[in-house]
């Protein structure tokens, strides 16, 4: 579908997309994350493979989103660490070829700062997580097409889906840190 003209209105001071459902643009996006390695650095990564919905709503405020992450689509840089982030000490690719993201509404929002509710599913297990969505702008693109960018990130404690894999450290401490920061940038595309 391509749009004459960038297709937004005003929401309490802010030039939001119109009404209608866009898809997140593969060529655009990131999903990633963030844990510490030996309580001492960062390792960072993401999944090349990801999907996702964005139906926004004539009232903004019940817009939702679904989204799929392809689980086997991790990468961290480093070869052996991918393929053991994909057996069943961590994402169990096989068995679980996607992660779920389910929204279940705009908690609240704070000019182009929306806290998102939703559901996301790991290796089946199920559990609330809180996003912090901040709208970047929406504009049209050369060829045409109406799109929005935006980030949001959030914390989980990876335990409680299940990815409970570690290895206590003679100096104390663990290998892998229970906390994993999830960073998420991309743009959407108009579709309907």
């Amino acid at each position: 579908m391509t749009d004459s003209v960038v297709s937004t209105r005003e929401f309490e001071g802010l030039q939001i997309p119109a009404a209608g459902v866009y898809e997140l643009d593969a060529s655009h996006k990131r999903v990633g994350f963030v844990v510490r390695h030996l309580m001492v650095s960062k390792v960072r990564g993401d999944f090349a493979e990801a999907t996702a919905t964005i139906t926004i709503g004539e009232d903004p405020l019940q817009t939702s989103v679904t989204a799929s992450i392809a689980t086997a689509s991790v990468r961290t840089g480093q070869a052996d660490r991918d393929n053991h982030l994909r057996t069943g000490d961590f994402f169990e690719a096989e068995k679980y070829p996607t992660m779920e993201f389910r929204s279940t509404g705009i908690k609240s929002h704070d000019g182009a700062e929306f806290i998102l509710d939703g559901e996301l599913t790991i290796k089946g297990v199920t559990n609330p997580v809180e996003l912090v969505v901040e709208f970047e702008g929406a504009a049209t693109s050369p060829y045409g097409q109406s799109v929005f960018g935006f980030s949001a990130t959030t914390e989980i404690d990876r335990e409680d889906w299940g990815l409970t894999y570690n290895m206590a450290l003679e100096s104390g401490g663990v290998m892998i840190g229970k906390k994993v920061k999830i960073e998420i940038e991309g743009e959407a595309i108009r579709q309907a």
